[in-house]
């Protein structure tokens, strides 16, 4: 088709009906009409040639121009499109470099193959503009809750028409026992908003946490208005969840109010979520508390917490082990995500029992290495003392204060202890020396035989070595793979060094070696002093 009079006007309708339809720019359908005949125009006078086209937003008409570039004399590439200084003199007065020429030509026949390529680049362009429009409209709708329509199912994904374009539904994102026909109506999380080459940009979900809480906003006056606020939630999607919930106003009770008169409430949530039974638990800033409210409907005898590994003991009556762990897990599971704690569950008779084999095996420590009867190791592990150092270096007093011990004993168990524990140092002394620990790391401050042995076992040998170690491998530390914890052994960890100690050790030791300035080192602890100085007051 050639661009004349009878069909100028007609473009600008096309345009303004696309536009219209897909609902952008009607000036961005115009601006892919110009290069796709841009394109054409190229394809008939030479790709070489730099061809443009303007359509008059008025009167439809189509204006096509060649345009020439002054560049300087050695950067001419493309003599079609280019020209020197002294070739545009010809054209203009006074060219510089960076002019343009622009000359017009004839409009173009568009054949049957330019007039589908046209096609295709204009086509393209709209797709490109609904997808950046779309983006646009959703990017701040992120993490609410959105209602559209099934518009058809692809490969176990659902398309939803969400207004204004379409979202998808993955499968994994549905929950378990759901499934949609064309047209019916679908509540859905906005999980994700994203610029993709094809295809959807919106991506819903059901199975989300997030989608718990924002159901419950709505549902909850109170939390919409922020008087009781959503701490945790912990979801087995289609099955069961819990969901932690605190009250900033002593008069309100949050978890009652989550509930609803009759269980209104909750009971619009759970029919939202194809049947899903929702524990709803009161928050506790207290780890302990708030795990035995998590742990509900079973009944906790006690809790021990492990802050550093970020694992949490319970211990429950025997009747009550198999309603704290739930159906396949699910229960401790649940509780687990919630706190964000691993979490051990043993009975009471497991406790016993473990608390037994530690007793006996701390007994049979003081009986071997104090030479003592079963008698007198017992009444040290009653009173609490777990090691060898404990009984050497305590306070004699402590020894006094139990029934049956006097101060000859207390000065005999003592020294005893002291007797083993450096024959005990002595061998491990020699031990490093064996493998190679040099005199730098065994007199170094800090370092106990014992520790200078195991470093050595483990290939450090030299003050240098210990000083390029990580505080985590002395220490030890706990490492997130694929969503599971996993334990990081730490060279010294058996000695109970913490990372603090670790770091302290290493950092002493760099300084040692000329490694670090202790002026920086100074000016570094007064600005982390400072940084929680000012924490405090905020």
């Amino acid at each position: 088709m050639a661009i004349t009079s009878a069909n100028q006007l007609e473009l600008l309708q096309t345009a303004e009906a696309v536009a219209r339809e897909k609902m952008i720019d009607a000036d961005l359908v115009v601006q892919a009409m110009e290069e796709s005949l841009a394109r054409a125009a190229k394809s008939r006078y030479g790709s070489e040639l730099d061809i443009r086209v303007s359509i008059d937003r008025k009167t439809g008409r189509a204006r096509f121009t060649r345009v020439r570039t002054v560049v300087e004399d050695d950067a001419v590439e493309n003599h079609q499109a280019q020209l020197t200084v002294k070739q545009a003199k010809q054209y203009l007065a006074d060219p510089k470099v960076g002019d343009e020429i622009v000359d017009e030509v004839p409009p173009v026949e568009l054949g049957r193959i330019a007039a589908q390529s046209a096609k295709q680049v204009i086509l393209q362009k709209v797709r490109e503009a609904e997808r950046d429009r779309q983006y646009d409209e959703f990017k701040d709708r992120k993490g609410t809750i959105i209602n559209g329509v099934v518009r058809r199912e692809e490969y176990g994904n659902i398309i939803v028409d969400i207004g204004r374009g379409e979202a998808i539904l993955r499968r994994n994102e549905k929950i378990g026992r759901e499934s949609y026909r064309p047209n019916d109506r679908i509540r859905a999380y906005i999980k994700d908003v994203r610029r993709e080459a094809r295809g959807p940009q919106v991506f819903l979900s059901r199975t989300a946490p997030e989608f718990m809480a924002e159901l419950f906003k709505m549902e909850v006056p109170e939390i919409y208005d922020g008087i009781i606020e959503i701490k945790a939630v912990a979801r087995d999607p289609g099955s069961r969840a819990k969901i932690g919930v605190i009250s900033y106003d002593n008069s309100i009770d949050p978890v009652g109010a989550c509930v609803g008169m009759r269980g209104s409430r909750v009971q619009a949530v759970v029919n939202e979520l194809q049947g899903e039974k929702i524990d709803i638990i009161p928050w506790n800033e207290d780890q302990a508390t708030f795990l035995v409210n998590a742990l509900q409907p079973a009944e906790v005898s006690k809790v021990v917490i492990d802050e550093d590994a970020g694992r949490i003991e319970v211990v429950v009556p025997d009747e009550q082990l198999s309603l704290a762990i739930g159906r396949r897990g699910q229960n401790v599971r649940l509780a687990s995500q919630l706190t964000g704690l691993d979490i051990d569950i043993m009975t009471e008779a497991d406790e016993a029992a473990r608390r037994q084999a530690e007793f006996a095996e701390r007994t049979q420590l003081f009986m071997d290495a104090l030479d003592v009867d079963e008698t007198l190791a017992q009444l040290l592990v009653a009173e609490g003392f777990t090691n060898l150092e404990e009984v050497a270096y305590v306070d004699q007093d402590e020894l006094l204060s139990i029934d049956g011990f006097d101060e000859d004993t207390a000065n005999e168990l003592q020294a005893r202890a002291r007797d083993q524990l450096e024959e005990a140092s002595r061998k491990a002394l020699e031990n490093a020396r064996a493998l190679g620990a040099e005199d730098s790391l065994i007199n170094f401050e800090g370092l106990t035989p014992q520790m200078v042995e195991a470093l050595a076992n483990d290939g450090v040998k030299t003050l240098e070595d210990f000083a390029t170690c990580a505080d985590w491998e002395l220490a030890g530390g706990w490492t997130t793979v694929n969503n599971q914890r996993v334990k990081d052994e730490g060279v010294l960890e058996k000695f109970e060094v913490s990372l603090e100690e670790a770091q302290t050790l290493i950092m002493t030791a760099r300084v040692l070696l000329g490694w670090v300035d202790p002026s920086e080192l100074e000016a570094s602890a007064e600005d982390e002093d400072q940084d929680e100085e000012e924490g405090d007051e905020a």
